[in-house]
């Protein structure tokens, strides 16, 4: 079938991406659904610092390659079965949110219940496949166009793995849903599953996307006592404020980390990383307290580092971790954090930017660069 999808030619472009353009409006070919695969109708996308950071080359990716990846549908046609695809059977009218890690079922990661580490799943997504190998998405001339981490969400349909896949209650609104699928998940379960926040708990957030405000709200739903938020941005730091944050701190500040050590009384119990920045991490680590656990889940360029004294592991007990996808298992974790958010205790539909077509989608990546935005999203 064909289908419209945003798909980048090149990485590096320069901004303003409404003048470079890095993404085009395509018409492509899309194969139907193999075996243990499903073809879904997009509904509607997110736009995450994931992709930019594919558009800008800080995480190499092939080109060319339709992008998206978190997003919410309706399962429109499934593959023939498959030995070993496991979970609630699908059938067409479904509603689902995507996942950006594919998870195997039998690697010894998704053995061990951490389907956010699948080898396979981790090898698909590098090539830009779906988990079974293969790309489903071509031009016309025959040219293969790459998968983004197994979704491809910027286009009106998609093939997909099934294990991309977690079925939702259809009356949740398509906007909504999507943002289930990287922001809440990762956010939340850095939150829940990588640091296992106590109540009554200190919390800092260092860097206030939508994945960081998404840990803020996690926190919050976990009974953190004190939660700070740090960012560059006043905006985000006002917003944080109004849905919790008990202090908010500009990361500019040179004086940070002894106000925020100050305030909290030696530090905070958990600090989380969410700015994709060595510096950023470095701010969460001082000011996390001893026997305190700073967690990361930013992703800086690949090839980033950062000094750290092992002394204080030792000596101060840390713990310093990372946390991919939030440490999650889909679907046990997308279903629950749904019914916290029916509940009023994870308010994400606050995070929500504003709307757009595919056509605007250049325009809306130069606000999410230009931090003017949290979540975008693209109503197919």
């Amino acid at each position: 079938m064909e289908i419209k999808a945003a798909v980048l030619g090149a990485m590096g472009a320069v901004p303003p991406y409404a003048s470079s353009k890095p993404l085009a409006i395509e018409t492509l070919r899309l194969d139907p659904p193999g075996p243990g695969e499903v073809l879904i109708r997009m509904k509607a996308a997110g736009l995450c610092h994931s992709d930019l950071s594919v558009i800008n080359g800080d995480r190499p990716r092939p080109v060319p390659m339709a992008l998206g990846h978190e997003a919410a549908g309706v399962v429109e046609e499934i593959g023939p079965l498959e030995g070993g695809v496991g979970g609630p059977e699908l059938k067409p009218g479904d509603h689902v949110v995507l996942v950006f890690v594919p998870s195997c079922g039998h690697c010894e990661p998704c053995a061990e219940g951490r389907p956010a580490l699948c080898e396979p799943g981790a090898v698909a997504n590098t090539a830009g496949t779906l988990l079974s190998g293969a790309c489903r998405l071509h031009r016309g001339d025959g040219t293969v166009v790459n998968h983004h981490l197994g979704v491809s969400a910027f286009a009106d349909y998609a093939t997909v793995s099934r294990r991309s896949v977690v079925k939702v209650d259809s009356d949740l609104p398509f906007e909504e849903a999507a943002l289930f699928g990287c922001a809440v998940l990762t956010g939340v379960g850095a939150v829940v599953n990588t640091a296992g926040v106590k109540a009554g708990s200190a919390v800092a957030v260092v860097g206030l996307g939508g994945v960081g405000l998404a840990a803020l709200l996690g926190a919050l739903a976990a009974g953190a006592r004190e939660l700070v938020a740090v960012d560059l941005s006043e905006d985000r730091l006002a917003f944080a404020r109004e849905i919790g944050a008990t202090m908010t701190v500009n990361a500019s500040d040179a004086e940070a980390a002894d106000r925020i050590r100050t305030a909290t009384g030696g530090g905070v119990d958990y600090a989380f990383e969410m700015a994709g920045s060595t510096t950023a991490l470095d701010l969460a680590y001082r000011i996390t307290r001893r026997g305190g656990v700073t967690v990361t889940a930013g992703l800086p360029p690949p090839a980033a580092t950062m000094p750290l004294a092992p002394v204080t592991l030792v000596g101060e007990e840390r713990t310093l971790k990372g946390s991919y996808i939030g440490t999650a298992v889909p679907a046990r974790d997308i279903p629950r954090y749904i019914a916290l958010y029916r509940r009023g205790r994870l308010p994400v539909d606050r995070l929500k930017s504003g709307t757009l077509r595919l056509e605007e989608i250049n325009e809306g990546f130069d606000r999410l660069h230009e931090g003017k935005a949290i979540r975008q999203v693209v109503l197919l």
